[in-house]
């Protein structure tokens, strides 16, 4: 098992003045699975391709081990790739595919069909060793170039949004199949994906980027819980968090008639008079009148146990503003909208008004300039 290290990695396509990504600094430990996440054109598949060899460093360093392979050539590098269209030679069988590269190396072909029948029984493929890639599934396809990948033992596995051409149920089958069998080869990988859900279920970490800038990297739950910014907050979780503009004053921050009292070092980390609040939809209750937001709902998504409540608040005083993160990174104030999970069998209608209260203990507090986060209460 080998590390892998990010150091101060720049690229800048020909023709190019903004980089595709910015000064990357990311390690990755050995045998563990983190996963690139974040928008499109946000520098993820590039970052995986410059690990490759396949796109050209600008400046920095990337090594793998404690060896520099900046200027190394792909093959020279030990790493395997999955595709997202898996790659394989359609008039080759799945066993003349997997050890093709086994065969261009000069392995012997005892040892190769020793290495190819172990990776099939690891992937359930045993029983289409003899099959062209046309007789096979998505999944088996897809298998078949997990299998390709197993049997040349490398030091990484680099996989670039290996599931996006499945249907949603085998989607989920297979990331569990992928998650499960890297933990039990022990390999260090990089795996890249714009789904977050994708992300927070397989990853070891997550990294987290932004217009070529990493904005976190961090175990799921903790992306979770203490997003670094409002971006992150934004982008992790589904439905996404709600973010809420609203003024300082007095020390505190009112949503509706909940009035949160900032700390000293809340207060002194603020660049302006106004913070961005975040609440997820599960961190809030449908309450009585005068208690929490007034909100009208405008839509119920009906999930069976759980329904999911949007509303535009109904705030009297016009302070609070719903601040968006859209697929082209902007981020702008539109009318307060919100979004509450509520009992699926008892949900409100469209129309109706409600009251939502948050649970203080598990918001958010965002500079409403900078989008950073304010430190937490102690």
């Amino acid at each position: 098992m080998s590390h892998v290290i990010f150091d101060d990695v720049s690229c800048v396509y020909p023709g190019q003045s903004r980089p595709a990504v910015s000064h990357l600094d990311l390690e990755i430990a050995p045998g563990e699975f983190l996963v690139l996440v974040g928008p499109s054109g946000c520098g993820k598949s590039t970052t995986l391709r410059m690990l490759a060899g396949l796109e050209q460093v600008t400046e920095g360093r990337v090594l793998i081990g404690d060896r520099d392979v900046t200027h190394v050539e792909p093959r020279d590098r030990d790493i395997a790739m999955v595709f997202q269209n898996y790659a394989l030679y359609p008039h080759m069988s799945v066993r003349e595919n997997m050890g093709f590269a086994l065969k261009i190396a000069k392995v012997p072909a005892a040892e190769r069909n020793r290495r190819v029948e172990e990776a099939a029984r690891i992937l359930d493929l045993e029983p289409y060793l003899d099959r062209k890639p046309k007789a096979l599934s998505g999944g088996q396809r897809q298998r078949v170039a997990m299998g390709r990948a197993i049997v040349r033992s490398p030091q990484v596995f680099l996989m670039d949004e290996p599931l996006s051409n499945l249907d949603a149920k085998l989607r989920v089958q297979t990331r569990t199949q992928i998650a499960s069998l890297t933990r039990e080869l022990g390999v260090t990988t990089l795996y890249v994906t714009h789904d977050q859900v994708e992300a927070m279920t397989m990853g070891d970490r997550v990294a987290v980027l932004k217009d070529g800038i990493l904005m976190q990297v961090a175990p799921p739950r903790e992306l979770y819980d203490r997003p670094r910014n409002v971006f992150v907050a934004g982008f992790i979780g589904s439905p996404s968090m709600n973010l809420l503009q609203a003024p300082v004053a007095n020390g505190a921050v009112k949503f509706g008639h909940t009035e949160i009292p900032l700390t000293r070092e809340q207060e002194a980390a603020l660049t302006t008079d106004s913070v961005t609040v975040g609440i997820r939809p599960e961190d809030m209750n449908a309450g009585g009148e005068g208690q929490g937001a007034e909100a009208r709902v405008t839509l119920v998504e009906s999930l069976g146990a759980d329904a999911y409540v949007h509303g535009v608040l109904q705030d009297r005083t016009g302070h609070l503003e719903t601040v968006v993160t859209d697929e082209d990174d902007h981020e702008e104030l539109t009318d307060t909208t919100i979004v509450m999970r509520v009992d699926g069998r008892t949900p409100p209608s469209a129309g109706d008004t409600v009251w939502m209260v948050p649970e203080v203990q598990h918001m958010h507090l965002f500079d409403g300039a900078t989008g950073e986060r304010l430190p937490d209460p102690a």
